[in-house]
């Protein structure tokens, strides 16, 4: 009966590390025949039946995707959203999310139920008008064109007021006996708690501020001015049927953020898990 238990339960153990070998070979292999295709020649992209390794390794599509966008500055333009992004997400959210999760005032539940709404509204509807107040100011084609619709984050005054519902209503009234004020309850004792919460969401704001195409290519016009994303999508157009190029740019506009997830990975995988319950 043991011997039988014990194979039944190598078995079942067995299964589940081959379903999740399988399902990382799934997911990882894109990125590998992206790796190889930007080695490979034009003609060798297009063969069928496809060849997985090429012929000859020749590093002739990074010197195009290089030569054809200005590398430096879609860097730099990136990282500039990005960071900027992630700091008023991060401050903003997490001073609203303490205010709809442990103040009381008049109106909190219709302001609440109006940043719910926000979330539930497609992004594209909210691009004409912003559009619109940058190009009245003369805003275009500046970095803080590309933050602008970052300033504030629905997504991040919700998720980071679910954390602080997590933190007992004890801890601030100690604060509050101790002689703190409002303020100082929320610097020095309530946000220090939710540190992982903060990081989980500066993770999920660079990961969405990096993937953004649309508004990239709309508000900024000049390609120097522009977005790794935005970026692409022009080499797409040089490029068309230039597969070794075109996977040779996707590799180098990966780089940000395969650096972010080795750095950020454990406060990535904690911030949500720690949001997730009370």
């Amino acid at each position: 009966m043991n011997s039988s238990l014990e194979r039944s339960r190598k078995i079942r153990t067995a299964g589940v590390y081959a379903f999740f070998i399988i399902g990382s070979v799934i997911m990882i292999f894109p990125f590998v025949w992206m790796f190889l295709t930007s080695f490979k020649t034009v003609e060798e992209s297009m063969i069928v039946p496809p060849t997985i390794l090429p012929a000859a390794w020749q590093s002739g599509s990074y010197n195009k995707a290089t030569a054809s966008l200005p590398f430096f500055a879609l860097y730099k333009n990136t990282i500039l959203m990005i960071f900027w992004r992630v700091v008023c997400a991060v401050l903003f959210s997490s001073m609203a999310g303490y205010a709809f999760a442990k103040l009381n005032f008049k109106g909190k539940n219709v302001l609440f139920s109006l940043v719910l709404i926000q979330m539930m509204l497609p992004s594209q509807i909210f691009i004409t008008p912003q559009y619109q107040m940058l190009a009245k100011v003369g805003l275009t084609n500046s970095i803080f064109g590309l933050v602008f619709p970052g300033l504030v984050s629905a997504f991040g005054t919700f998720f980071l007021r679910q954390a602080y519902l997590g933190i007992p209503n004890e801890i601030a009234e100690a604060a509050y006996l101790d002689g703190c004020n409002q303020w100082q309850t929320f610097v020095k004792v309530m946000a220090p708690l939710t540190k992982a919460s903060m990081a989980a969401l500066a993770v999920f704001t660079a990961v969405f501020a990096y993937g953004d195409l649309m508004w990239p290519l709309i508000v900024n016009t000049d390609l120097n001015m522009m977005t790794l994303s935005s970026g692409l999508a022009t080499l797409r157009g040089q490029f068309s049927t230039d597969f070794p190029t075109m996977m040779a740019g996707s590799l180098l506009a990966m780089i940000p953020m395969v650096v972010l997830y080795l750095f950020f990975q454990k406060q990535f995988i904690e911030g949500v898990a720690m949001t997730g319950g009370k």
